[in-house]
């Protein structure tokens, strides 16, 4: 079922989490502050972005049989995407970028490790949301195409570019090899492409839910932007910086969306 282009598809945004880890080998410092908020705004924008036009709006359009209830199943996805991503949030130890407080249970882990598991959490919606849509497309029933799954794809791998550079690069800053510092950077994104294998695996169980499912996939992403991604473009003192990212990222992967959709 799952061919070379849908493999190549899901494989995308681990390409792009790993290019952008391989950014530490090019740097001589650290990760400035200014260039955070630059790189979580433009990921923020991708996200926001994709959950409205890759997400969002497909779920409701499945739905339109239900009328003017037609936004019923993208409401309930959403928040039930909002509810887990809380729960892990509170279940998985970890630690954002620029803290030194861990969020979650008590652990012994390392900092680290708990850096890592930041990122970890917040690919599992992006792996569901890249599973989903290709499972609707391979499946022919769900109004979906492989350009626009593609399209997301490309997408999150460009919002990954960011992210595997803000793991990598503080890591190098706090004493971390550079070659062990783009391999925790790497390895933060490998949970997508499972998460996308293991959803189309389950396609046929996935298409009935299809409209729940992506608009869960949005609510996860929403609730990491609001979380963690807009507390760290406005961190610090204040610039438009990453307000001005966060608008080219939202309009690169609506763009991304409307041509490739």
């Amino acid at each position: 079922m799952i061919n070379s282009e849908t493999l190549i598809g899901i494989m995308i945004p681990l390409i792009g989490t790993a290019a952008g880890g391989a950014c530490v080998f090019f740097m001589k410092g650290g990760l400035n502050t200014k260039l955070q908020k630059i790189l979580s705004g433009f990921a923020a924008g991708v996200m926001v972005a994709a959950s409205i036009w890759s997400l969002i709006i497909p779920a409701m359009e499945q739905s339109s049989d239900k009328g003017r209830l037609a936004f019923l199943p993208a409401f309930i996805g959403f928040w039930i995407g909002v509810v887990l991503l809380m729960g892990l949030d509170n279940l998985i130890p970890h630690m954002h970028i620029g803290s030194e407080e861990c969020e979650g249970p008590a652990c012994n882990l390392t900092k680290t490790t708990m850096m890592v598991l930041a990122v970890v959490l917040h690919n599992i919606p992006e792996g569901m949301a890249v599973g989903v849509v290709y499972a609707g497309a391979l499946t022919g029933s769900a109004k979906m195409t492989l350009s626009g799954a593609l399209a997301l794809s490309l997408g999150i791998a460009i919002q990954n570019f960011p992210e595997g550079a803000i793991v990598s690069m503080p890591l190098y800053a706090a004493g971390k090899s550079k070659s062990k510092a783009f391999w925790n950077g790497f390895l933060s994104g490998a949970v997508e492409p499972i998460a996308a294998f293991l959803t189309i695996l389950a396609a046929e169980a996935v298409v009935p839910a299809m409209p729940y499912l992506l608009s869960l996939a949005a609510g996860a992403m929403m609730y990491v932007v609001v979380e963690e991604l807009i507390p760290e473009m406005a961190e610090g003192e204040h610039s438009h910086a990453g307000v001005l990212m966060f608008a080219a990222g939202f309009t690169v992967m609506m763009a991304l969306d409307v041509a490739l959709g």
